[in-house]
């Protein structure tokens, strides 16, 4: 039989245990996924209240007019407005730098805060740089002189002997090399200024380039030029434009949740249909 002094001094125990218990402090709730606020016009950008974005020296149509990126028209300019205006900074809180393409895919700390220079999604540049959700889905298509070896090419196999170039660093380059394999090593060029120059010096007989910049060509700057087809996307995932950041950039999930948005609500469509022409004038080539 237990004493009433022995029950007392376990009443007593418990009364500690319970007074103990209930002054602890609760646990931490766990942070909320994501990691970062997304308030709009309060982000930690590289300029406190402005939100700077890079593209490349020139630039062209469709994706720019003019090569001034800050006109607001051009596909990707536009679209770098409305992912600005969703991030909560009107265009009077944009600014513009020039990167070159290569650098601006490079390691290291950025001089943007984001970039939109027709930059496809690749596991490789992924190691060094952020990208985006995507904000455009691409095809690759071959542009030769009308009268040029490649002119009456209908399927990639009538190109592996011709003399193909494009920019170097880019996916153009990656498709001749992966998708049509020609038999000789194509031409790289810095610039696709300086690719469509040898195209017409005929240096080489066709370049690789995106199908709307291969729109752009063939109707307004290299006359007696044609497409002669694009590029089949291939299983999987398509090539895909998205905006470069830096590694690990707290802005990363904010631009993706607001080009998700733009895609959702059909803000991208539009711009598309406004500024990038159809591929429905484009053979593809098999």
């Amino acid at each position: 039989m237990i004493s009433s002094s022995a029950t007392r001094r376990v009443l007593v125990a418990a009364a500690l245990v319970l007074s103990a218990a209930a002054c602890a402090p609760e646990p931490e709730a766990p942070p909320a996924s994501g990691g970062s606020s997304c308030e709009p016009g309060a982000l930690p950008t590289l300029t406190a209240g402005t939100l700077t974005v890079g593209t490349d020296q020139p630039v062209y149509l469709p994706w720019y007019l003019d090569d001034d990126p800050s006109s607001g028209r051009g596909f990707e300019s536009a679209v770098a407005y409305a992912i600005a205006e969703g991030l909560g900074y009107p265009q009077e809180q944009v600014a513009w730098v020039r990167v070159p393409f290569n650098a601006a895919i490079q390691p290291g700390p950025k001089t943007y805060d984001l970039n939109l220079t027709e930059f496809s999604v690749t596991p490789e540049r992924a190691q060094a740089v952020d990208f985006s959700a995507p904000y455009y889905d691409v095809k690759q298509a071959v542009v030769s002189l009308g009268t040029g070896p490649a002119a009456g090419a209908t399927s990639i196999a009538d190109l592996k002997g011709v003399r193909l170039g494009a920019q170097v660093g880019t996916t153009s380059y990656q498709a001749i090399v992966d998708q049509i394999a020609p038999s000789t090593e194509p031409a790289v060029f810095n610039t696709n200024d300086d690719a469509k120059l040898a195209l017409s010096n005929g240096q080489v007989d066709a370049i690789v380039v995106d199908l709307p910049t291969a729109f752009y060509i063939t109707s307004a700057e290299l006359e007696g030029s044609r497409i002669v087809g694009q590029l089949p996307l291939g299983s999987g995932t398509p090539e895909q434009f998205a905006a470069v950041l830096d590694k690990g950039s707290a802005l990363t999930p904010c631009v993706s949740e607001v080009v998700e948005r733009l895609r959702a609500d059909g803000t991208l469509a539009a711009l598309e249909e406004q500024w990038l022409a159809s591929t429905e004038t484009a053979p593809e080539l098999r």
